[in-house]
C-alpha cells in the first residue's frame, strides 16, 4: 500500500521525503532495508529525529497489518456456530427414515437417487419445508436444473403440514434456475459471497440447506468413456460442494436419477434393475447415498397413499445396507 494512504497519521512531509529516496510503499519502508539506513538517506532539513522516525515506522506497521481477533472471541463464535447447528431441526419428521442417517443435520452432502416417482423430490421438499417451519431464522436454496419446480406443490405441502406461517416459509425458500454446470457455479459463488460477508448481528435468515434438483442433466452429458475431462469436472464440483458444506455448515441434498443395470443392482437390498446414474464413482463423492423405490400397493385400505422404501446404499456417517419403509400421502412422507 502506498504511504500517502496513511496520511495524516504519517506526516505528509515524511511521506514526500521518503518518496524522494524511492520509498513509496509500506513494503519498501518495512522490508527493503534497515530502518537506520533509510533514516540516514533522508534530507536533514526534514528535522526528524531517529526516535520519531522509528515511531512513524511502527505506525505504518500498525496501519498496514490486518486486524486481529482474540482467540477467546473466535472460540465463542465457534461454539455459537455449533449450538446453531445442533439447534437446527433438519429432520423429515418420519422417525424410521430420520434414523437411517441420524437426521440430516449439517455439515453433510447427501445423494438422493431413485427411479421416477420414487419420492426423491418429495423427500427433499419435505426436509426443506419442515426445517423452514421449525427454524424461523433459516433459509434454503433450491437449484432447479430442469425447470420442474412447482410453487403450487410447495403450497399444497405447506397446507398439509398445517403451518400458520406459510408465507414466511415461501419467502425464505430461494429458487434458482441453472441449466448447466457453469450457471450452478455462479449461483454457488453468490451464496459463498453472501455467507462470507454475513454479519453475525444481521437479522437476515441464514442459508442452512441447499438442494440441487437434479444433478444428472448437469453432469451426465459431460461423462464419456473416451475422455476423463467430464469425470474431472464432476469430481471438482463435488469437492466444492463438500467445501461449502464444511465451511458454512450446510446440508446439501443432491438429487440423482437412475439408469438401467443387468441383471440386477447388487448394491440394493430389494431386487431392482436400476441403479444411481453418473457412474459407480459418484456415490463415493457424497457422505451418503439414499436409494428410493416405490413398492407394490398393499391391501391396507389406504388407497390415497403409495408405499416406498428408502435404502442406504453407502454411507460414511451411519450404517450402510439399512432401509426403512414409508408412505406418501397427499404429497407428504409419513410412517408406513
Amino acid at each position: 500500500m502506498r504511504l500517502q494512504h496513511f496520511s495524516p497519521q504519517i506526516p505528509e512531509g515524511l511521506v514526500t521525503a521518503l518518496a524522494s529516496i524511492s520509498i513509496r510503499t509500506d513494503t519498501d519502508l518495512l522490508l527493503s532495508e534497515d530502518p537506520t539506513k533509510i533514516f540516514m538517506r533522508l534530507p536533514q532539513e526534514l528535522g526528524l529525529s531517529l526516535l520519531e522516525f522509528r515511531m512513524a515506522i511502527d505506525k505504518v506497521a500498525e496501519l498496514a497489518s490486518a486486524s486481529f481477533t482474540g482467540g477467546d472471541i473466535l472460540l465463542e463464535h465457534e461454539n455459537k456456530c455449533q449450538e446453531d447447528i445442533f439447534a437446527d431441526d433438519m429432520l423429515l419428521g418420519v422417525p424410521e427414515v430420520d434414523a437411517l442417517l441420524n437426521g440430516f443435520c449439517p455439515p453433510r452432502v447427501v445423494e438422493v437417487s431413485g427411479d421416477r416417482a420414487s419420492g426423491k423430490t418429495a423427500l427433499a421438499l419435505q426436509l426443506v419445508l419442515r426445517h423452514l417451519t421449525q427454524v424461523r431464522d433459516s433459509s434454503a436454496l433450491w437449484i432447479d436444473s430442469g425447470g420442474d419446480f412447482s410453487p403450487e406443490r410447495v403450497n399444497l405441502m405447506l397446507e398439509e403440514m398445517i403451518t400458520p406461517d406459510a408465507h414466511t416459509v415461501l419467502e425464505r425458500l430461494q429458487v434458482s434456475l441453472a441449466f448447466d454446470i457453469e450457471a450452478v457455479h455462479d449461483v454457488l459463488e453468490s451464496l459463498r459471497q453472501s455467507l462470507s460477508s454475513r454479519n453475525s448481528d444481521t437479522e437476515v435468515p441464514i442459508t442452512r440447506c441447499v438442494v440441487i434438483d437434479s444433478i444428472t442433466p448437469l453432469l451426465g452429458p459431460m461423462l464419456s468413456a473416451t475422455s476423463s475431462q467430464g469425470h474431472a469436472i464432476m469430481t471438482t464440483f463435488m469437492r466444492q460442494l463438500r467445501a461449502y458444506a464444511e465451511s458454512f455448515s450446510l446440508t446439501i441434498i443432491v438429487i440423482n436419477s437412475s439408469t438401467k443395470v443387468l441383471p440386477r443392482n447388487t448394491e440394493a437390498v430389494f431386487n431392482t434393475m436400476r441403479k444411481p446414474a453418473l457412474g459407480p464413482s459418484f456415490t463415493f463423492m457424497a457422505d451418503a447415498t439414499l436409494w428410493l423405490s416405490q413398492r407394490p400397493a398393499e391391501d391396507s385400505g389406504d388407497e390415497a397413499a403409495t408405499t416406498h422404501v428408502v435404502e442406504v446404499l453407502r454411507s460414511r456417517i451411519s450404517r450402510s445396507k439399512t432401509w426403512a419403509r414409508f408412505k406418501i400421502r397427499q404429497g407428504l412422507l409419513v410412517s408406513a
